[in-house]
């Protein structure tokens, strides 16, 4: 349950002991058995999100891109910004604490972004290796579904290519399979803390014959208001292909994510994996890869095998000797199922024989050939839920990737209006059951600029989706991969009844 949830059920809570009755209603709301009717689920009246810092490269050149869904239900007053951690510190100095600024202080202190209203995005840009990280709120009408995309071209160099990340909410706990101490690789976990008091955070590996021992990855602080980025390498002498990176928050809570950086194949974020699970979906691979590393982990002690299918346009199929992947308890486990997608789009569905027993996991795909090829991750995903939506699209450059395992399911996609222009589109599709589409998404009529897609399921069969975008730079086919979970726009709030005997006691 997240602190959103938490705070409106105390909320309601203390209402009911103040007045003796309190009571939330929604049109939506139906019976879940019968006797009691379900939660209301209302509009988030609040959404941070941390974007950690882009590149150490002076040839980075990063645009963030922000936008709010119209969502019925909300007020008309709020706002949402987009400031650098460190300034956020800054402004939360007292008056008379710093010396006045001049011009160019201030000037520094405007928001990276601001969005004037919900249904239309709006991008920021900076360049080179030093731009901060990034903290952000948005409240009332711009806070149900805030999407914010970080993405930077990086044109040579130790992990030159596309990367992006979805900016996150801040929690206490990341699993990252995937990640790497090997020679060739230089990853980093950055961690951003976006509160005032310090945070606390472990950081545990796993590698191929279990946990790998490490040096200074207890007890990390992180300062207020600040970003730390922890070299993976410096944490254990172990050189390992494939490790498994475990964050868990003491105290406080940050924003994680992992940039891997490689010396020969390029580079990209690697986002936190859904869960553990004893069933999962890693969706939208690309139709062109050339070739696919799957890394899976179980925290457990007891060893799982995986049921490995591939979800093509056509069904569920089973790649040819790769059926099942056999995971040891507490090891990282990895395979190469190399150009298993054949030109198709498609997803993997892994399926835990015992069901009991919770697995994490990734893909490193790769496109082109030879010295021209480029890398992306694709972790284990969350639903689409409610809605999802991807930013910083445009018509030639994107591609949208959806699945429905478990059951045929129809899916409505919107385009929004463009950064500079245009006119919002809708389609709705059907997507058969076990397979994976790629979507023609709707473009926006005059489109200027890029603009976002949100995807709302129409029936109750899960639906998975990801966004890839994709370039070229120096016939290196750049290209970056964004699952699109939930984006919890709304929140459940339990119903109560009236009881005038708790003023008696």
């Amino acid at each position: 349950m997240n602190r959103t949830t938490l705070s409106l059920i105390a909320g309601v809570t203390a209402l009911a002991a103040v007045t003796g009755f309190a009571a939330v209603s929604s049109p939506d709301t139906t019976a879940t058995d019968g006797t009691a009717e379900a939660a209301a689920h209302l509009p988030v009246e609040r959404t941070s999100l941390v974007c950690p810092s882009p590149s150490s490269s002076d040839l980075a050149e990063t645009t963030y891109t922000s936008f709010t869904p119209v969502t019925k239900g909300t007020e008309k007053e709020g706002g949402a910004e987009l400031r650098a951690a460190t300034e956020q510190k800054q402004d939360e100095s007292k008056p008379g604490d710093d010396k006045k600024k001049d011009d160019k202080d201030a000037k520094s202190e405007k928001p990276v972004l601001e969005p004037e209203d919900p249904g239309k995005p709006v991008t920021g840009e900076t360049t080179g290796g030093e731009s901060p990280a990034l903290l952000g709120t948005a409240e009332g009408r711009f806070a149900p579904g805030w999407t914010v995309q970080e993405t930077t071209t990086v044109t040579a160099g130790t992990g030159r290519g596309l990367h992006g990340v979805t900016c996150t909410a801040p929690d206490t706990e990341f699993w990252f399979p995937g990640a790497s101490t090997d020679a060739g690789r230089t990853d980093y976990v950055h961690l951003t803390n976006p509160d005032d008091s310090a945070a606390v955070v472990d950081i545990e590996l796993y590698g191929k014959d279990g946990a790998l021992e490490t040096t200074v990855g207890e007890g990390i602080t992180v300062q207020p208001h600040s970003t730390e980025p922890v070299l993976l390498s410096t944490l254990t002498e172990e050189k390992q292909t494939d490790v498994t990176a475990h964050v868990v928050v003491r105290s406080g809570r940050v924003g994680a994510a992992v940039q891997a950086l490689d010396d020969k194949l390029g580079g990209d974020w690697l986002s936190a994996a859904a869960d553990p699970s004893g069933s999962l979906v890693l969706p939208g691979l690309p139709k062109d890869a050339t070739a696919v590393r799957l890394v899976a982990f179980t925290p457990g002690d007891a060893d799982v095998d995986l049921k490995v299918r591939l979800a093509s346009p056509s069904g569920l199929i089973t790649p040819a000797g790769h059926d099942t992947l056999h995971v040891k308890g507490g090891m990282t486990t990895a395979v190469d199922l190399e150009d298993i997608t054949r030109g198709e789009a498609g997803s993997l569905v892994l399926t835990a024989a015992d069901d009991s027993v919770p697995v994490v996991a990734a893909v490193r795909v790769l496109r082109g050939k030879g010295d021209d090829q480029e890398s992306a991750f694709i972790p284990a995903a969350r639903p689409v839920g409610t809605r999802a939506t991807s930013v910083d699209n445009t018509a030639e450059g994107t591609t949208l990737s959806v699945t429905a395992p478990e059951g045929t399911a129809k899916i409505e996609v919107t385009a929004s209006a463009g950064t500079e222009g245009g006119t919002e589109a809708s389609k709705t599709y059907t997507v058969k059951s076990g397979t994976t589409q790629d979507i023609e998404a709707p473009v926006p009529a005059g489109v200027k600029g890029t603009y976002a897609l949100t995807v709302e399921p129409q029936s109750d069969t899960p639906v998975y989706a990801s966004r890839t975008l994709t370039t070229k730079k120096n016939d290196v086919p750049f290209f970056t991969v964004q699952p699109l979970p939930d984006d919890r726009g709304t929140v459940s709030v339990p119903h109560s009844n009236e009881d005038l005997s708790i003023l008696q006691n």
